[in-house]
């Protein structure tokens, strides 16, 4: 079966007249190179070569394949050439998919900056509760908040810990006197929904604490919440990477303990090479790990703080 990598070692010889020649032009020895013209020989069916005393010497058949070699060696030269600018080319379409949250918080200035950083890159960003399945194509990079993401050939890195807990505004809490036990808090109005993922979580976590004739309104969406909280319209559950970072807004409940909810970036095994893909990832992974260090918001001065920052109250859950 012919190896066309023999084909190099075909022209060194054609050109040079020797193996040892060869052998030192292609960094290999003189036994190396004859092995492989011998292979090549045998291979095609064909004495490309005469072995004489002053070295090797074409045949007629060999005369008549040199030209076709070097057009193979071109093509291949070309191919490389192709497939290296193709590696350096950050350019397309790259489809990002996360939660309406985090794609109109966190997501927004860093596709801005990303735009700034790599000009040639067309983000398209799909906002969804559910994940997409990027084995199949449906998005080439995700950014989702789950325990531990789980799917076939998925590539993972982890951002930071983004447990979910109930939240208000600064100016709410202002207006309020603080809420310290559970029955306190069934006084203060309560945003319900978030979507029909977040929804039976949320609702369910709120009737186990005796908290549901507490909604005073629903929102369809997760970024309803958020809105909501941020007019003062009352408290609401809300993912702490986004909220903790939010100036106006102060965390009524600490997390719950063993929360292992985290924020995520994906991609598929496949994809993790592509150029696009790539820089996507490594811009948006940097950008958002800095966040991750980054202290949250200082909430020192929060009335519902005390001054080293730990929440006064925490929810005691109504005794059955």
């Amino acid at each position: 079966m012919l190896d066309w990598n023999d084909l190099r070692y075909f022209l060194a010889v054609a050109e040079t007249g020797s193996t040892l020649a060869a052998g030192k032009k292609l960094k290999v020895s003189q036994t190396t190179a004859a092995r492989r013209i011998a292979a090549l020989e045998e291979a095609l069916g064909l004495t490309l070569f005469e072995r004489r005393q002053a070295g090797y010497a074409l045949t007629p058949a060999g005369e008549a394949l040199v030209e076709r070699a070097r057009a193979v060696e071109a093509s291949a030269a070309h191919f490389t050439d192709a497939a290296a600018a193709a590696a350096r080319d950050i350019s397309g379409t790259v489809r990002l998919t996360t939660s309406d949250i985090y794609a109109v918080t966190l997501m927004a200035p860093l596709l801005r900056d990303l735009h700034d950083a790599h000009p040639a890159i067309r983000i398209e960003l799909v906002t969804s509760d559910y994940p997409l399945d990027l084995a199949a194509g449906e998005a080439e990079v995700a950014l989702r908040a789950s325990v531990m993401p789980q799917g076939g050939g998925l590539v993972v890195r982890r951002i930071g810990p983004d447990p979910w807990t109930l939240y208000c505004s600064r100016d709410y809490a202002a207006r309020h006197v603080r809420p310290k036990t559970a029955e306190d808090l069934r006084s203060h109005p309560i945003i319900g929904g978030g979507g029909e993922k977040i929804w039976p979580v949320y609702r369910a976590w709120l009737e186990r604490h005796g908290l549901e004739g507490a909604v005073v309104m629903e929102h369809g969406s997760a970024t309803g919440l958020l809105a909501a909280v941020r007019a003062g319209a009352g408290m609401a559950v809300l993912p702490s990477f986004v909220a903790d970072r939010e100036p106006e807004l102060v965390q009524v409940l600490p997390p719950m303990k063993h929360d292992d909810l985290a924020l995520w970036l994906i991609t598929h095994e496949r994809l993790r090479r592509t150029p696009r893909v790539r820089a996507v990832l490594d811009f948006l992974g940097d950008r958002l790990a800095q966040l991750a260090k980054a202290a949250p918001v200082d909430g020192s001065q929060s009335p519902w703080l005390e001054p080293d920052g730990r929440p006064r109250m925490s929810l005691v859950a109504p005794q059955s």
